[in-house]
C-alpha cells in the first residue's frame, strides 16, 4: 500500500511503477497543460480504459481545488490575519498556480481508483 501511495506521488504506472504516466517532465508551478502517454512504454498498461474516461477526473480536480481553497484560506485569513480582499485574491492566485498540477494529480488518482492489481 505504501509503495501504491508512493507511486501515485510520482506520477509513476499504476501496473509496473516504473514508467512516468507523464511524458514531460514539470514542477509544481508550470503553467503548460502536461501531455500524458496513451499506454505505458514500459508495460503497455493502458491509461484511458474507454473514450470519455478521464470524464471523472474532473470531480477529482474538483476535489483537490476546493481543498486547496479551504486550507489557503484558513492560512490566510485565520492565521496570516490579510483582509478578505488579500485572502480572495491570494486564493485565487494559488489556484492558478495549482491547475495543471490538479490536471496531473487528478488524473493520476483517477487511474489509481480504477486500477486492480493482478494476483498470480
Amino acid at each position: 500500500m505504501a509503495s501504491q501511495f508512493l507511486s501515485l506521488l510520482k506520477g509513476k504506472c499504476p501496473q509496473c511503477k516504473k514508467r512516468s504516466i507523464f511524458n514531460t517532465v514539470q514542477g509544481l508551478f508550470f503553467l503548460s497543460i502536461p501531455e500524458m502517454d496513451q499506454v505505458c512504454k514500459n508495460c503497455n498498461f493502458k491509461y484511458e480504459k474507454e473514450p470519455g474516461f478521464f470524464f471523472g477526473a474532473m470531480f477529482v480536480s474538483y476535489a483537490l481545488a476546493v481543498a486547496e481553497f479551504v486550507a489557503f484560506a484558513v492560512v490566510f485569513y485565520f492565521i496570516l490575519h490579510f483582509p478578505i480582499l488579500y485572502t480572495f485574491f491570494g486564493v485565487i492566485f494559488f489556484a492558478l498556480l495549482l491547475s495543471t498540477t490538479n490536471y496531473k494529480y487528478s488524473r493520476i488518482i483517477w487511474i489509481y481508483l480504477f486500477y486492480k492489481e493482478k494476483k498470480a
